[in-house]
């Protein structure tokens, strides 16, 4: 009896743990989706024509108090290097508890990292497969940025993205 009770709680702990793995894999792959629309030729419809000169990105922001954890793919068609309204292509929201809890950013000319940054900006444009991080228009370029989920048991992971437009989980 009690060696079930064991089982079964650390299964539901395990579970738990492979479905937050897979929400940090999902939103690394949709990073990697923009990163790929912005360094190949992709067509952005707007209006009435079509502009293949647009670079694509991420913009994540940390949700309010019982607010979801929302995050967009979207074209930079206006070219200011961050998320305007009317420019996203794919939103995804976490459920079942998943939460960004922080987003992390590594200032490039000092290498502090500050948290808590209420949003982030990365895009990527031909031809170079580099990411264009920042935490606002017109702010100074970060390095590195981490944005940390949390399920409702406490678990955490990690997906980085480096200005070298690598982009890891942890």
């Amino acid at each position: 009896m009690v060696l079930s009770t064991i089982v079964l709680s650390t299964n539901a702990r395990f579970g738990s743990v492979i479905v937050l793995k897979n929400l940090a894999h999902d939103m690394a792959l949709t990073i990697r989706q923009a990163q790929v629309y912005g360094i190949a030729v992709r067509r952005y419809q707007e209006g009435g024509g079509a502009n293949f000169y647009v670079g694509y990105g991420m913009h994540f922001t940390l949700p309010g108090e019982g607010s979801p954890s929302t995050y967009e793919l979207f074209a930079d068609a206006i070219k200011n290097g961050v998320y305007d309204p009317g420019e996203t292509i794919q939103s995804t929201t976490l459920a079942g508890g998943y939460r960004i809890v922080d987003i992390c950013a590594r200032e490039a000319a000092t290498g502090i990292e500050t948290c808590s940054v209420p949003e982030v900006h990365m895009v990527f444009r031909r031809p170079e497969p580099d990411a264009l991080i920042r935490r606002a228009a017109g702010a100074s370029l970060d390095d590195r940025v981490r944005i940390i989920i949390e399920s409702n048991k406490g678990d955490q992971a990690e997906v980085v993205v480096e200005s070298s437009g690598q982009i890891s989980v942890h």
